[in-house]
């Protein structure tokens, strides 16, 4: 048996390499479409808006922030590649949870008084959209990255 040999079998598939654009653009269209679904089929004006706004608008962001921060220009830091992948995907969805949860609290009380909103807005809903929608993308694209570095 040759030294070279696949070990792993065929059977097996690849992962896609991680391509940032590719994790964005996936980051806002999947919740853009499952909400505005949602949207259509409940008869929510709301929730129609805020899911091309502020839910896909805070994955792809999110998606954004964590995706280049593990990238780290090719070079993963070494306890994001030691560590096993559910307890980085944990750390990672609670740090960026919390942050989305305080800046849609800070939002929430602030967009009101200082902005034009139409009637149809309701900026309340920052205080659950951005922590939700942070803690999707985050998992998501943590478990991305990771399937696609050795470790």
């Amino acid at each position: 048996m040759p030294a070279t040999k696949d070990r792993t079998g065929r059977s097996r598939a690849m992962p896609r390499p991680f391509t940032l654009w590719r994790e964005v653009l996936t980051a806002y269209a999947a919740p853009a479409l499952t909400a505005g679904a949602a949207a259509v089929a409940t008869g929510q004006r709301d929730l129609a808006l805020a899911a091309v706004t502020s839910i896909a608008g805070t994955s792809a962001a999110v998606a954004f922030l964590v995706g280049a921060w593990l990238r780290n220009g090719g070079r993963p830091r070494r306890w994001t590649t030691g560590l096993p992948k559910v307890v980085v995907a944990v750390v990672l969805v609670v740090a960026a949870t919390g942050a989305a949860a305080l800046l849609g609290w800070c939002a929430a009380r602030w967009l009101p008084a200082h902005t034009l909103a139409p009637v149809g807005v309701r900026p309340e809903r920052l205080r659950i959209d951005l922590p939700l929608s942070a803690a999707l993308a985050t998992a998501v694209v943590t478990l991305r990255w990771r399937s696609t570095v050795a470790r």
